[in-house]
């Protein structure tokens, strides 16, 4: 059998979540306002690094890239998504949708990249306080942020290349909420084995190399933890972890789950990768704040210094 020599059309339609009207516009709302808080809860944790001389550490500086992170992926298919629950047609083009694919993988990639540093940031604050400062140098952390994006970024280009080259099936319409990888993938008209191998490929270099070095990381930190004997550096040294292992089971559990079975279909397995796709762009990055901020004494403390600063700021303002 040949190989059809067709390529992709104009645009594409996107299925969605639900095609009652009163159960899309329950999720517009419900989409907003988390979309919403994720702006809000993470532009805030930009502001208070920024402004805060107390979180000039490498700790934060690497939180202020999640945040950004955060920022980018939620804004790389929310507003699209929102806008889809109010039309009946939901189409997307060709080139709207190869850009959210690229941005939506690469930023992703980044953020597994991100939280293998931010383990090996916490085991050297951990298990080398008194090296901390000479191993984990403003260079070393610049190198280390440049080195996540990098990756993350060549790679979704890589896979966005290889994916549309792929010759088009008949079918134009995406099972999914968003140009996402494996929901394009099955539009081919060709076989795809090569596809899902890269997939594969790529998932263990981004997810489980990562995976591994954060509980390499971890088994370590727990060892030092243990030896120490007052339980107030215990319970400091577990207050600092407690935060960045929490995020971490939840990015890499859910995105193992999905991609370690990139040969699905339709029904079960299609509702099961939007549930997925929605807790990446929606709930990690509005829980991702509250995690770190309700863990955080520093991040605690920079908050109520921002909000007296504004109090008084007001106060001088309303003054005749």
């Amino acid at each position: 059998m040949g190989i059809p020599n067709q390529t992709w059309g104009a645009e594409f339609i996107l299925l969605g979540l639900s095609r009652d009207w009163r159960t899309q516009a329950s999720l517009f709302v419900l989409f907003l306002v988390t979309y919403m808080l994720t702006l809000m809860g993470n532009f805030l944790i930009l502001v208070l690094i920024w402004l805060d001389s107390r979180l000039h550490s490498p700790m934060y500086f690497f939180l202020g890239h999640l945040s950004l992170i955060d920022i980018c992926y939620a804004s790389s298919v929310i507003p699209q998504l929102l806008a889809h629950l109010l039309v009946v047609k939901k189409a997307i083009p060709y080139l709207r949708c190869a850009a959210q694919l690229y941005f939506s993988l690469a930023l992703g990639g980044i953020e597994f990249l991100l939280l293998a540093v931010m383990a090996f940031d916490r085991y050297a604050a951990v298990c080398r306080p008194l090296r901390y400062p000479a191993i984990v140098t403003r260079g070393l952390c610049a190198w280390l942020a440049a080195a996540c994006w990098g990756g993350g970024s060549l790679n979704s280009l890589l896979q966005t290349a290889i994916t549309f080259r792929l010759p088009v099936g008949h079918d134009d319409r995406i099972d999914h909420i968003s140009c996402e990888l494996l929901a394009v993938v099955r539009l081919a008209g060709v076989d795809t084995s090569a596809n899902e191998a890269a997939i594969v490929a790529s998932s263990v270099v981004l997810l489980m190399t990562p995976c591994v070095l954060v509980l390499l990381s971890y088994i370590r930190i727990a060892v030092a933890v243990v030896k120490i004997r007052s339980p107030e550096g215990r319970q400091k040294a577990f207050n600092t972890c407690a935060a960045h292992l929490t995020v971490v089971a939840l990015c890499y559990g859910m995105a193992i789950f999905l991609y370690s079975k990139p040969r699905s279909g339709h029904g079960p397995s299609a509702l099961r990768e939007k549930l997925i796709s929605l807790f990446y762009a929606l709930l990690t990055p509005v829980l991702n704040p509250v995690i770190y901020s309700l863990r955080n004494e520093e991040m605690k403390a920079a908050g109520w210094k921002l909000l007296g600063r504004c109090r008084e700021l007001k106060s001088k303002m309303t003054l005749p």
